[in-house]
């Protein structure tokens, strides 16, 4: 990684407004908020997010959330679809934690308003890819996340000991003696900000704005990530970005995911001649978990010559088609495409970041004071290939368990209003104005040729050589806007996966090495992880 400083910006704590808080909580997706409602009203809590409080991955999730609800299923089936989705780097004891817990977290939503669908006044559960019962429960057919993030918010809001700032960028994470003690922020209006926290709580969510083909929303830069590994965190398993394998492909459309669930309701893949092309791959078939999935499409593409597969439900009901997705069905309406009697074109997109900072079962990662939970971290569950509908399951669990670890330790903490005498000097280096936004797309086009589904070390050689040269010029600035420090931490999560996946020779979950196509488990069942800068 070239020589970049500590923080982002310069600041002077003499100089600098302050804001004291109990505990701070860097997210306002399903992981900050499911922490923030689970610390005791006696606690003083701030949620920061970068965004309105509605714009998070949790809210654009589809599918569901996994749980284990109906007789015919047990604890030791999803356990063990978890792991065998996981490619042999899954840790057991979380697993079983997160799958044990994940029925009352799914009663503990309800609680707190979630209105889930129902099938004769049960709660109505579907199946999707890797799973060997149905077990995902779901809310406004294909809106799960939007009906979730909904009731917490309303909650949230309502919460005497909370505040919820909206807008506000975390530039970095403050630190003292090897310890974080809050964050460095910036809010329209009001600058640079340093709220000093006796605990944090970093729920900051995923990265796949560093793709050009992703279904995430423009929030997702990896700015938690980032500033946790600038101050001196660790990270890990940063090769394995999860790529969903249906996201519809239209010219001038935004690249809209289209659900696990529809593959979990019957649809079918079909190449450009209307052949099942995933018959032959996998005995699952479409219900194949997503690594597979994903790479049979791209390796399909390359054989045919075709920008795109499709996706065929005309065989399916078109009434529970129709009352199921109401949201695929109203976006591909506005492309002319009735999805219940045309072909859905699509191609695999980033969707999901399964590394990031390393935490233990309670949550905490390797820098005191720090705290983690979903999308941001890396916790064991979800190995080389997420299982899916486990991520909104994993920002409860993990939310909760934040919550309950920087309660008690902050509970054990006095009082103290003194700002701790930091301070960020450095000369940054001037070489005129740069184009962020050009620099940025050219990023972000690079990492689908190199660091897409398919990868190769001669490619990501090319990767490593064409971020090394960005950051060289654009790391050691000082910028006062959120594109320019949006750039600068997609530049060094950039890095950071491409340079795991360049040292992981084998194929293992969603890392695939066309060079190393075979899994090798006696060099490479083990994680890999990034020394911190601090």
């Amino acid at each position: 990684m070239p020589n970049t400083h500590r923080y982002l910006v310069q600041f002077n704590p003499k100089q600098t407004p302050h804001v004291f808080t109990d505990i701070l909580v860097i997210g306002g997706g399903i992981a900050g908020l499911r922490a923030a409602l689970a610390i005791p009203k006696s606690i003083d809590v701030l949620v920061v997010t970068k965004d309105s409080i509605q714009q998070s991955n949790s809210a654009y999730a589809q599918g569901g959330i996994a749980g284990v609800l109906s007789p015919e299923d047990r604890f030791e089936n999803h356990i063990e679809d978890t792991l065998i989705a996981g490619g042999g780097l899954c840790h057991r004891d979380i697993v079983e934690m997160v799958v044990c817990e994940a029925p009352q977290q799914i009663n503990d939503l309800i609680a707190l308003g979630t209105h889930f669908d129902e099938d004769a006044g049960q709660l109505a559960l579907t199946r999707e890819g890797g799973h060997s019962h149905r077990r995902i429960v779901h809310a406004l057919g294909d809106a799960t996340g939007f009906e979730v993030m909904r009731a917490i918010i309303a909650k949230a809001k309502e919460a005497p000991n909370l505040a919820i700032w909206d807008d506000t960028f975390t530039i970095d994470l403050l630190t003292h003696e090897a310890r974080c003690v809050g964050a460095l922020v910036h809010r329209p209006n009001h600058g640079k900000l340093l709220i000093w926290a006796k605990q944090t709580i970093l729920a900051a969510g995923g990265a796949g704005m560093i793709f050009r083909e992703t279904t995430n929303p423009p929030v997702a830069t990896g700015d938690g990530m980032a500033a946790a590994y600038r101050a001196g965190a660790e990270l890990r398993d940063m090769e394995f970005m999860q790529f969903h394998p249906t996201v519809l492909y239209v010219a001038g459309s935004s690249r809209f995911l289209i659900s696990e669930a529809v593959r979990g309701e019957g649809a079918y893949l079909r190449d450009k001649h209307m052949e099942r092309f995933m018959l032959a791959v996998d005995p699952r078939a479409e219900l194949a978990p997503r690594d597979i999935v994903a790479q049979a499409i791209v390796c399909c593409m390359e054989r045919t010559k075709h920008p795109n597969v499709y996706l065929d439900l005309r065989h399916l009901d078109k009434a529970l088609v129709r009352r199921r997705f109401p949201g695929i069905e109203k976006v591909c309406k506005g492309f002319g495409i009735d999805i219940t009697s045309d072909l859905i074109p699509i191609r695999p997109g980033a969707h999901y970041m399964i590394g990031g900072v390393t935490v233990d079962e309670k949550g905490r990662t390797t820098l005191p004071g720090l705290w983690a939970a979903g999308e941001v971290t890396s916790s064991g569950l979800h190995g080389a290939n997420r299982l899916a509908s486990n991520s909104l399951l994993e920002g409860l669990v993990y939310g909760a368990a934040c919550a309950r670890g920087a309660s008690e330790v902050a509970l054990t903490m006095p009082d103290h209003f003194t700002a701790l005498p930091l301070a960020s000097r450095f000369e940054p280096e001037d070489g005129g104005s740069l184009d962020v936004a050009d620099i940025t797309n050219s990023l972000r086009s690079m990492m689908v040729r190199h660091m897409g589904v398919i990868r190769d070390r001669a490619g990501l050689i090319e990767a490593q050589h064409d971020v090394a040269f960005w950051q060289r010029y654009a790391l050691p600035r000082e910028f006062t806007n959120r594109p320019g420090w949006e750039l600068q931490n997609l530049l060094t999560i950039a890095r950071l996966m491409i340079d795991s996946a360049l040292e992981r020779e084998e194929s293992r979950g969603v890392h695939f090495r066309s060079d190393f196509p075979a899994r090798n488990d006696t060099a490479w069942q083990r994680h890999i992880a990034c020394r911190p800068m601090g």
